[in-house]
């Protein structure tokens, strides 16, 4: 019960981290200055930020709680404040999670100004949640690993997982930016299709990072001499089922870039674009639910042996 309570509340902080940095760092390079300066868009897709610092500081503390009655081996109220504080005391576990704290708490700040101050708040929010994000790794095979080998894995995880959240966070954004449904000539209609297009060179430089740095994460986990006996573990046929769903993603993705925007931008011009955005805000919902399905799996395979 415990295992799979830790698991979910992984699952929860890495999505509500992932969205709190994708949708910042969204303002920073799909809003033009003037969209950020009138503060319209800012507010459409940045309204969730207060939310979601709140909770990721609330998710935080319970995964501390878990993970210490995990370690001390007794029951989550169990827990007195002695175990608690000696774990953060005394693991680098806990360092990480002061770290994370002490971020989510000014990205907290930053997401209550961002709509007075779009650009200086959103580059705070995106850089406090990153770091919250990336105090992440000290949970994972990452965090086991030691010396110069074990700190470029933590570099290269946390690589993986701030590009994997400019992702999943452009998936939100779009579909904050397409619903309710925009109507013809609206300004958040003419945002989506524009930052859609845009966000082809932008989500490119995210796959290359994703793809490379996950290459280097298997081959440091696993091992290429390893991977025929992983593949027969249950960390294996997760990570199957991981390259799978992001294989998804890829298709998903690519049909927004070269066929459901450009059906977009017809259905603009000839000021007929309900069926483009119900066509892609399905393709976004399924590509949303496919990310939110590998996040569940990375929380599970970081609880996982990856070889027998």
């Amino acid at each position: 019960m415990a295992d799979l309570i830790l698991i979910s509340i992984r699952f929860a902080l890495f999505a509500n981290l992932m969205l709190i940095v994708g949708l910042a760092a969204f303002i920073l390079y799909a809003l033009d200055p003037a969209e950020r300066e009138e503060g319209a868009m800012v507010t459409v897709v940045a309204w969730p930020q207060t939310w979601l610092c709140g909770g990721g500081l609330v998710l935080s503390f319970s995964g501390m709680v878990v993970l210490t009655a995990d370690m001390q081996g007794v029951g989550i109220f169990s827990v007195d404040p002695a175990m608690f504080t000696q774990m953060i005391r005394d693991t680098d576990v806990g360092t990480a999670w002061l770290a994370r704290m002490a971020a989510l708490f000014i990205a907290l700040a930053a997401a209550r100004s961002v709509a007075a101050r779009p650009a200086p708040s959103a580059s705070m929010l995106a850089i406090a949640g990153s770091i919250a994000l990336t105090t992440l790794v000290w949970s994972g095979h990452a965090g086991a690993s030691e010396g110069t080998a074990g700190a470029l894995h933590r570099i290269n995880d946390a690589l993986h997982m701030i590009a994997a959240a400019v992702w999943f966070g452009a998936i939100a954004a779009f579909l904050l930016l397409m619903r309710p449904r925009p109507e013809p000539g609206s300004e958040r209609l003419d945002c989506a299709a524009r930052s859609l297009d845009q966000f082809a060179r932008v989500g490119t430089i995210c796959v290359l990072i994703i793809v490379a740095t996950g290459l280097v994460n298997s081959q440091m986990i696993v091992g290429v001499p390893n991977i025929g006996r992983s593949v027969a573990t249950p960390y294996g046929q997760l990570l199957l089922a991981k390259l799978g769903l992001f294989a998804l993603m890829l298709a998903l993705a690519a049909a927004n870039r070269w066929r459901l925007t450009p059906a977009l931008k017809v259905g603009i011009d000839e000021a007929n674009p309900g069926a483009a955005i119900r066509a892609i805000r399905k393709s976004l919902i399924l590509e949303g639910l496919a990310a939110a399905a590998i996040l569940a799996l990375v929380a599970w395979l970081g609880t996982l042996e990856p070889v027998p």
